[in-house]
């Protein structure tokens, strides 16, 4: 009896050990094959020189984790952790750190969900460097797990209106959405996108609701599309001025008809869909308009068509976005006090039926906004490590 008494109390004052969620690698092949995860136990790392240790508090998926577990994103990893979204509080800092970054002891910070894009307007410097973060072979850091150890200047101070689940919600599709909308969709002019017309297609999704966010904070009249009237109805409530459902056929019509009288045309089109979307956009944009893509859900071709290329119509090519555009979208929200839609929250890093419900949500399309999951709480002191 003594000794079962204390192997337990030697078993409840063990250290708690860090934790990282992965996937496990079982036999498919890519589009049929659905990985599960797996929560493992890992070391507690160092910052080494000119790095950060931050607690995770909050990390958010992205449909490019969706994508993972299918082996349909390349270049994926079975040992780093997933996801590319995180909030945390830096813990340590490592040694020959400047001292604008030491200072960060302490604080909350978003963190850059992606590596090899310092500044380029034109795109990655040395594009077989350029990765997002999460699940993948060429850079280990993942946000979904205890700690993270991040190079200093990979960090942003969190937006202090922002809730732990706000601010995980945005750092990825925050990023995609101020790149394609910002820089691709208005040509960096920001002070003149008020008053323009834009239309943002598949609301509901993360991207897309960052995008009609920031639009309607730079005074833009948003337009969007969704199959789900329920979806349309919120993105009214978010600032849109009108919406319609991308199933009926001759959407494009009954879009043309909410445009105001002053401006009979779109500016901009944001498009992560793909498909039709020249075709049926075409007639409504100004000659020389914008469609700024950021993703093919619809597959990986698009339509492009004569009428376009007669109308001059620009299509633009939108991935993700550099470290200065990421500093420029986080002063924003700050700025604007622009708050992520958050879809539904789960606690737990540990909680795979509950992460795994999340996926589930993103695979049926139930979500409005982002998907995150609670890893640990901004006020509770640090596990005993």
């Amino acid at each position: 009896m003594l000794s079962s008494v204390t192997g337990y109390l030697r078993r409840k004052h063990q250290p708690i050990m860090p934790r990282a969620l992965t996937i496990k690698k079982i036999e498919g092949r890519p589009g049929h094959v659905y990985y599960p995860l797996q929560i493992n136990q890992v070391p507690k790392p160092k910052p080494g020189r000119g790095e950060l240790l931050v607690r995770i508090h909050a990390a958010a998926l992205n449909h490019r984790d969706f994508f993972i577990r299918q082996h349909l994103y390349p270049g994926i990893s079975f040992d780093s952790p997933l996801l590319a979204d995180g909030f945390g509080t830096v813990v340590e800092a490592g040694p020959d750190v400047p001292s604008s970054a030491s200072s960060l002891v302490g604080q909350r910070v978003v963190l850059m969900p992606s590596r090899g894009w310092a500044d380029s307007p034109d795109g990655p410097e040395d594009i077989t460097k350029f990765a997002v973060l999460g699940g993948s072979s060429m850079y280990p850091t993942g946000m979904a797990q205890d700690y993270v150890v991040v190079p200093a200047e990979e960090v942003e101070l969190a937006p202090p209106h922002l809730t732990p689940h706000e601010a995980a919600a945005l750092p990825l599709v925050g990023l995609t959405g101020w790149r394609a909308l910002v820089v691709k969709g208005l040509g960096g002019d920001v002070a003149g996108a008020a008053g323009r017309n834009v239309l943002v297609t598949g609301i509901g999704g993360g991207v897309a609701l960052a995008v009609l966010q920031f639009a309607v904070a730079l005074g833009c009249n948003v337009y969007v599309t969704s199959g789900d009237a329920a979806k349309l109805e919120r993105a009214r409530q978010l600032g849109a001025k009108g919406g319609v459902s991308y199933k009926e056929a001759g959407w494009e019509k009954k879009l043309a008809d909410c445009l105001p009288d002053s401006r009979l045309y779109l500016d901009v089109v944001v498009d992560g869909a793909g498909g039709d979307i020249v075709s049926k956009t075409v007639r409504l944009l100004k000659p020389g308009g914008v469609i700024a893509s950021y993703g093919m859900t619809l597959g990986p071709k698009m339509d492009w068509t004569m009428q376009a290329v007669m109308r001059n119509v620009d299509i633009r090519g939108a991935t993700m976005g550099s470290r200065a555009e990421f500093r420029d979208m986080v002063e924003f929200v700050r700025k604007h006090q622009i708050r992520p839609v958050v879809s539904r929250v789960v606690k737990g890093l540990d909680n795979i039926e509950g992460i795994d419900s999340l996926f589930e949500d993103m695979k049926k399309g139930r979500q409005f906004g982002k998907l995150v999951i609670e890893v640990s709480s901004p006020d509770e002191g640090s596990p005993k490590l």
